[in-house]
């Protein structure tokens, strides 16, 4: 969190340089935050959906037989875990335009 506002500082410092007036200021900071808050949020549900799809595809290999009974535990577990990016899509939505 510490880095957020260091960033934010920086942020509001080059705004006050370009004669940016407070507002404006904000509203740059703003999106920055939002921005970096997205993508931490998508990093989570990147590397989840990353660890599933291989060990699931190593269970088929394993186990031919349950192939299809893996792939749906899958699917569900891939859906479950791409939830947590949207809902960090629906934070980010927030953050910039509250």
């Amino acid at each position: 969190m510490s880095a957020l506002h260091h960033a934010a500082g920086i942020i509001a410092q080059v705004g006050d340089a370009a004669g940016l007036d407070a507002d404006a200021a904000k509203a740059t900071a703003a999106a920055s935050g939002a921005g970096m808050a997205y993508g931490l949020a998508a990093i989570g549900p990147g590397i989840g959906i990353g660890y599933l799809v291989g060990q699931a595809v190593q269970a088929m290999a394993r186990q031919p037989e349950s192939a299809g009974q893996v792939q749906t535990t899958m699917f569900l577990g891939i859906a479950f875990t791409e939830a947590l990016a949207l809902i960090g899509f629906v934070v980010f939505i927030l953050l910039k335009f509250v």
